[in-house]
């Protein structure tokens, strides 16, 4: 790969990889029914209705769950990674492999929005615990059914929340050990693993 090509793959992962945070954000916060008339919320429905629009009129929601945002998100994971495949080897190898790698992909993204929801929830409540502050209420909105079911196994410690060690460990985990096992196994070339 020359310096062209990887320049290229640079900017293209950077543009594609923030739509992409955004329309996986709309999933997560239609999953934990975050506030809709959040800021935060509005800007990520705004810029991802443009491609959702027509596909919400062919792919239904299922069990409550927004299908067409986790579709989009594949189809753009997928298609970047085409992208650097292209670029880097001339070809893009087989459509099941590239499908597989994408949902990979999308569910390392996945876990990275909870991971960083939860740094902005520990950081507000150190730095300014009590304000109200969009940012700061969605991230609390999308951290807390990760945090739940810890509260509920940790004994109460008075004022002392440790339920986001626990959980920082439990992604620590799944990204350090299991998503590199996953990749292993879908033989995922190095140059897409560093996408994710």
């Amino acid at each position: 790969m020359n310096a062209i090509s990887g320049a290229t793959i640079f900017v293209v992962q950077t543009l594609v990889s923030f739509y992409l945070a955004i329309v996986l954000l709309r999933f997560v916060l239609q999953l934990v029914k975050a506030n809709f008339y959040n800021p935060l919320s509005q800007f990520a429905v705004k810029a991802t209705q443009p491609l959702l629009k027509p596909l919400r009129q062919v792919v239904p929601s299922i069990a409550g769950l927004d299908t067409s945002s986790l579709l989009l998100a594949i189809v753009i994971q997928a298609l970047l990674m085409a992208f650097v495949m292209m670029l880097t080897y001339g070809t893009i190898l087989d459509l099941p492999h590239l499908l597989i790698w994408a949902l990979l992909g999308v569910f390392s993204l996945f876990l990275k929005i909870f991971w960083v929801a939860m740094i902005v929830m520990v950081i507000v409540s150190w730095i300014a615990p009590g304000t109200h502050n969009p940012a700061a209420e969605l991230a609390y909105q999308i951290a807390e059914p990760i945090l739940a079911p810890f509260r509920r196994m940790l004994p109460n410690l008075g004022g002392l929340d440790i339920s986001p060690i626990f959980a920082f460990l439990a992604i620590q985990v799944v990204q350090s050990f299991f998503m590199p096992k996953l990749a292993e196994m879908a033989q995922m070339p190095d140059v897409l693993w560093r996408l994710i």
